[in-house]
């Protein structure tokens, strides 16, 4: 895939402002959003208190915080790392390295909200 289509999925992401499904209630949930060959797109919501299920990523992605906080990765052997994410800034994330899983915990009091665009190929 040209890198010029994935910064034009990215800017109409961000450009208008990423028409958003309402929330139910205080379930955190994945909402796919768009996928071709090249790309998966998604937003989450995570709820504090309600992380997301023991999972991986294969695939490198951007990840564009609608609402930002901080998320706690919690590896399945106990290891943590926190990302802050602000509200409107777009960050980058590699693939995980084989095998070990994790789960997303949102570590402040309000949901964070992101749009996830996942590369399916390597350059």
């Amino acid at each position: 895939m040209k890198s010029g289509s994935v910064v034009g999925i990215l800017v109409l992401l961000v450009a208008f402002g990423v028409a958003r499904l309402q929330q139910s209630g205080s379930q955190t949930e994945r909402f796919p959003q768009f996928e071709n060959d090249d790309v998966k797109v998604w937003r989450s919501v995570i709820m504090p208190n309600a992380p997301l299920a023991m999972h991986r990523h294969d695939h490198p992605r951007v990840i564009i915080a609608l609402s930002g906080g901080t998320m706690k990765i919690v590896e399945q052997d106990g290891a943590t790392e926190e990302h802050i994410w602000e509200t409107g800034k777009a960050y980058w994330l590699p693939a995980n390295p084989p095998n070990p899983m994790h789960a997303d915990v949102n570590g402040g009091d309000k949901p964070i909200e992101v749009m996830v665009v996942e590369l399916k190929h390597e350059r």
